[in-house]
C-alpha cells in the first residue's frame, strides 16, 4: 500500500475537515461547512485559511504510538504498508481514539477489512494465572483498534460487560492496559503504589486496578463521559504546539501558563491546585517523566469554554531504572530533584496555592500510608519501593 496522501477528519459535532501531505509539508484544511464546535483543537479554531506545519500538527501526533509498540507496528506491517506518520495517524485516529478527533482512511480500512473486537472481561484479566502471555495476547489482537502514545508497552483493550447487567449506554467502555515486560521488572507495581498514593491524597484520578500476579496496570479511559461519548482531551505539547518530541523542552511554569491561557476562571483556580499537587508528588516519588505528553486538558466541546486539568495519570519512580534521573520539566530554574524542595514553593506562588508546606506534608503522608497498606509489594518489587522511600527521604526532612 502506498503512502496515504489525505484523510478525513471529524468530531461528534460533525465532519471538520481533510489532513493532507505535500512535498514537504501537512496541511489541514477545514470543511467550508464545517461548525465552530467541529474544531479539532482549542488552538486550532475553524477558518478559511490552511493549517500548515513542515511536521504532523501536534494534535494529530497527540496519540501516535512511539517506543515498544511502534517497534510492534513495524514489524507486524512492514510487508503490507509504508508506516510513516500518515498512516499511523489513520490507525489511531479511527476506531477509538484518545480525545474526540476522529481521524479515518476509507483506502486503509479497505486493507485492514472489518474488525471485529469482542472485547474482554476486566475481571479476568486482573486474575489470570495462565502460562501464556496475557498482554501479548491482547496487543495482537488489539493493537489495530486504537493509538495511545507513551514510550511504555500498553493497549487500549474494549471491556466486556457482565453478562446479565443492565446497559446504560449501546457504547462501549475502554480499559488501558500496560506492562512493564522484562525491561522495567515491577513497572505494574510501581505506577499501581504512585498513583494509589496520588488517589489517597486527594488528587483525581481515573479508576486504575492491578493485576493479581502484578504484571498488569489496568487503567479506566478518562476521555469519556458518563455516557462513554468523547470529550475532548489535549495534552500539553499539542495546547502548545509543540512536537511530540519536545516534550522535555518547557518548564512547570510554562503548563501553569497554558492553564490560565485555555481554562475559564472558575476552573483555573482548582486546575492550578491540582498541578501543583501532580508536579508535587512527582518530586517526591522520583518521577523522573511528568512531562508535556503526561499532563492534558479536558473539556466538552472548543466553543464551551469549560476546560480544565485532566486527571493525574502516568505517575512513575523512574529513579529505580535511571537511579541518578532528573524531572521531565524545568521548575524553578531546576531540573534536580534534590533541588525541587525549594523549587516548590517557589512554583506555589506561579500556582497561587496557599499552605504549600501543608499541601505537601498530605503528599507525604499518603506516601507513607500507601507503602505501609501494601507491605506485598514490597515482597515482589522491593526495588521499587526503596527507590520511592529514598525520594522522599528529603522532601520528609525538609517538610515533615
Amino acid at each position: 500500500m502506498k503512502s496515504l496522501a489525505s484523510l478525513s477528519v471529524s468530531t461528534p459535532e460533525g465532519n471538520s475537515g481533510r489532513i493532507l501531505t505535500s512535498a514537504a509539508d501537512f496541511i489541514f484544511r477545514y470543511d467550508e461547512q464545517a461548525q465552530p464546535g467541529a474544531a479539532i483543537s482549542l488552538s486550532m479554531p475553524v477558518r478559511a485559511e490552511e493549517f500548515r506545519r513542515r511536521d504532523l500538527h501536534p494534535v494529530f501526533q497527540m496519540n501516535l504510538p512511539e517506543g515498544f509498540v511502534l517497534e510492534y507496528l513495524r514489524n507486524r506491517l512492514a510487508k503490507t504498508v509504508n508506516l510513516d506518520p500518515m498512516l499511523l495517524l489513520a490507525l489511531s485516529g479511527s476506531s477509538s481514539p484518545i480525545g474526540r478527533v476522529r481521524v479515518q482512511s476509507q483506502a486503509l480500512d479497505a486493507l485492514l477489512g472489518e474488525q471485529k473486537f469482542t472485547g474482554e472481561k476486566l475481571e479476568e484479566i486482573l486474575t489470570w494465572d495462565g502460562t501464556a502471555d496475557i498482554f501479548a495476547d491482547l496487543l495482537d489482537r488489539y493493537v489495530l483498534r486504537a493509538g495511545i502514545s507513551g514510550v511504555q508497552p500498553k493497549v487500549l483493550v474494549p471491556e466486556k460487560q457482565e453478562a446479565g447487567l443492565p446497559r446504560v449506554t449501546s457504547k462501549t467502555a475502554d480499559l488501558i492496559i500496560k506492562s512493564g515486560r522484562d525491561e522495567f521488572p515491577g513497572l505494574a507495581i510501581n505506577e499501581f503504589l504512585c498513583m494509589s498514593i496520588a488517589k489517597d491524597a486527594g488528587i483525581t484520578v481515573p479508576p486504575f486496578y492491578l493485576s493479581d500476579n502484578a504484571r498488569l496496570f489496568v487503567m479506566r479511559r478518562f476521555d469519556r463521559d458518563s455516557q462513554l461519548n468523547p470529550i475532548g482531551f489535549e495534552d500539553m505539547a499539542s495546547l502548545m504546539g509543540l512536537s511530540a518530541d519536545k516534550k522535555y523542552s518547557k518548564s512547570y511554569a510554562a503548563v501553569a501558563k497554558a492553564i490560565r491561557l485555555f481554562c475559564p476562571t472558575a476552573n483555573v483556580g482548582p486546575s492550578l491546585g491540582q498541578l501543583f499537587d501532580i508536579v508535587a508528588l512527582s518530586c517526591i516519588v522520583g518521577n523522573g517523566d511528568a512531562h508535556l505528553k503526561n499532563f492534558g486538558l479536558l473539556y466538552s466541546d472548543p466553543t464551551q469554554r469549560d476546560a480544565r486539568l485532566a486527571p493525574a495519570y502516568d505517575i512513575v519512580n523512574t529513579t529505580a531504572y535511571i537511579p541518578e534521573d532528573v524531572l521531565a520539566l524545568d521548575l524553578a530554574g531546576n531540573k534536580s530533584m534534590f533541588a525541587s524542595r525549594q523549587g516548590l514553593l517557589e512554583f506555589a506562588l506561579v500556582c497561587e496555592v496557599e499552605r504549600p508546606r501543608e499541601r505537601i506534608e498530605r503528599l507525604l503522608a499518603s506516601v507513607e500510608g500507601v507503602l505501609g497498606r501494601y507491605p506485598q509489594h514490597r515482597e515482589r518489587a522491593p526495588h521499587v519501593v526503596q527507590a520511592i522511600e529514598r525520594a522522599a527521604v528529603p522532601f520528609a526532612r525538609t517538610f515533615g
